[in-house]
């Protein structure tokens, strides 16, 4: 498989995968006599992790780290499972983030109609409302 195939596989430009892999971002790939990468499944498979480990919040430093651990050999290359652990933790982290924010924009939206009735019926003021931050639902540890 060419650049061009790859790029438009995985939703890349041809100038990514290039960056990437002159940054040591993904391993070297093979070239062919006449001077042209040619993906194998190992490096197709390096670069949809990549991908997805940049969008999931990586850094480049990180990667590239984690890319040249995998050229070591023997116990060193241990080293990649920890990165790969430090990410899931800071990923869980931005999950629950998320989910908290989801569900408070589905609490505004679930109860908007409501609310807008007892404004205009007079029953909700500007100083008798919900007291969002102070809902458990929608407390975060940092504020607990």
């Amino acid at each position: 498989m060419n650049i061009k195939e790859v790029a438009d596989m995985f939703d890349l430009t041809v100038d990514t995968i290039r960056y990437y892999e002159r940054i040591g971002v993904i391993p070297p790939i093979t070239r062919d006599e006449k001077g042209y990468r040619v993906f194998t499944k190992r490096d197709l498979n390096w670069v949809f992790l990549v991908k997805n480990l940049r969008k999931a919040g990586l850094s480049i430093e990180s990667l590239v780290e984690f890319a040249l651990l995998s050229q070591l050999e023997g116990d060193e290359r241990l080293a990649q499972k920890d990165i790969l652990r430090e990410q899931l933790k800071e990923l869980d982290v931005k999950l629950e983030e998320m989910h908290k924010t989801r569900d408070l924009l589905a609490y505004k939206i679930d109860t908007y109609d409501e609310h807008i009735a007892k404004f205009n019926a007079g029953e909700m003021t500007e100083d008798n409302i919900d007291e969002l931050w102070t809902m458990e639902y929608f407390r975060s540890k940092s504020n607990q």
